[in-house]
This record gives C-alpha cells, structure tokens and sequence, in this order.
C-alpha cells in the first residue's frame, strides 16, 4: 500500500524511533511501512493518522497504479 509516512515523519523531524515510540511499536515496523513492505493493522493506521492528526485517506492509497 503506498503511503506519505516517510514525508510525513520528515516534515515533523521526527526519527523512526521518534514515531515508533509515539506508536509503541518498533523502529522495524515503521520502516517497512514506509518501504511498503508491510501494511499496517487498521487499529495501527488510526493510530499513525492519530499521531499525525490526519485522515487515514491522506497517509495511505489503496490504488494499484
């Protein structure tokens, strides 16, 4: 699943760790989100839209292109 979460997290100058521990998960688990090597759970998706104070819409697309 594409998404802006490297951007994201870049606009905010917030590490991997940064979010990670914002999110309570690993540093690993944010790097292969944003390597699109792995999707989030949907109680995680809420949680990094929460954390960014965005709608999930604007972090992840679902497209196939």
């Amino acid at each position: 699943m594409k998404n802006r979460l490297k951007e994201l997290r870049a606009e905010r100058k917030w590490s991997q760790v940064d979010l990670a521990e914002r999110l309570n998960v690993s540093r690993q688990t944010i790097n292969a989100i944003e390597n699109e090597r792995y999707d989030p759970s949907l109680p995680l998706a809420f949680q990094i839209a929460r954390a960014f104070e965005m709608p999930i819409e604007d972090i992840f697309d679902d497209k196939e292109s």
